[in-house]
């Protein structure tokens, strides 16, 4: 019988080793659940390298563009990197490129949560709180409510949030934390400007 894995393990695998989520979750499944061996299985793929990564600064990088249905929609996108090496480097290129298409898709507003000014959360907050009591959920539960839809929220405008389109089971976020196991630096996504004919005409 297989041994449950439980969110508040992979949560804790996740902040000590700094790989993605579904990565922990895979290499907690393939040990049985030992944290331990879970470690040493996401540093022998790469992946457990990036927390230590994420504080390096990146001042290098590639500025890349996606035009998408014969002109309709158009991005530009800025992904740093450490060294003007690993801003040659094919796999970091496709990943910028796999970025670029993320924008174009899935219509983010925001690179990171810490991006969304406070008076757009709190707005949303309080949309979400009065619909949930509006609904009859007790008020008690409100809070909560609020929190998981807010969740829903960041994955909707927060590039970093957002499901992978090539692979939903993994976020944006833990894509570029598998390409800093495997590449050796810290990626960052600086800015992107999406445009798309017409709009706001």
């Amino acid at each position: 019988m297989q041994m449950e894995i439980t969110a508040s393990m992979v949560k804790e695998l996740r902040e000590r080793s700094g790989a993605g989520m579904m990565d922990c979750k895979k290499a907690l499944l393939e040990t049985g659940g030992d944290s331990e061996k879970a470690i040493i299985v996401l540093r022998e793929k790469g992946l457990a390298a990036a927390a230590k990564r994420s504080g390096r600064e990146t001042t290098e990088g590639l500025i890349d563009s996606y035009i998408h249905m014969g002109g309709r929609i158009g991005v530009l996108i800025e992904v740093n990197c450490e060294t003007d090496f690993v801003a040659k480097n094919a796999q970091f290129q496709a990943l910028v490129h796999d970025l670029a298409m993320q924008v174009a898709a899935s219509r983010p507003l925001y690179v990171s949560r810490e991006q969304v000014p406070d008076d757009v959360v709190q707005r949303e907050r309080e949309i979400y709180r009065t619909q949930a009591i509006n609904e009859g959920k007790p008020e008690k539960f409100a809070d909560k409510i609020v929190d998981g839809r807010m969740t829903k929220f960041y994955q909707e405008v927060c590039l970093l949030d957002q499901p992978f389109i090539r692979d939903p089971e993994k976020s944006v976020a833990d894509l570029i934390a598998e390409h800093i196991g495997v590449i050796g630096e810290n990626i960052s996504v600086r800015r992107f400007v999406r445009f798309e004919r017409g709009e706001s005409l």
